[in-house]
C-alpha cells in the first residue's frame, strides 16, 4: 500500500466522532477512499460527509440555551446562548 497521506480536506472519522473522539481521516490515492486508523472505518468521501452531517445533528444545539421544555407535544425552546457572567 502507498504511503496514507492527508486529504485535500481534513475529514473526522464519523465513527470515533459519534463516541467524542476527534480524529482526522487519510486518504488513500490508489483505492479513492478515506480511512480511520484508530477505528478501522473507510469510505468514499460521499459516505464520509453524510454520516458527519448525522453527528452535525447531535451537536446542532450546543451553543444555544433551553428556554422552555413545553408541555406535551410543544417544542423545545431555545436562545442564543451569551458566554460570560449576567
Amino acid at each position: 500500500m502507498a504511503q496514507a497521506t492527508k486529504g485535500k480536506l481534513n475529514f473526522r472519522c464519523p465513527s470515533c466522532f459519534m463516541r467524542d473522539i476527534d480524529i482526522d481521516m487519510f486518504f488513500d490515492e490508489e483505492k479513492k477512499e478515506y480511512y480511520c486508523l484508530r477505528c478501522s472505518f473507510s469510505g468514499k468521501e460521499e459516505d464520509v460527509l453524510r454520516l458527519n452531517d448525522m453527528a452535525r445533528f447531535r451537536y446542532r444545539a450546543m451553543t444555544k440555551r433551553v428556554v422552555d421544555f413545553g408541555a406535551d407535544n410543544e417544542p423545545v425552546r431555545f436562545e442564543e446562548h451569551v458566554g460570560g457572567e449576567q
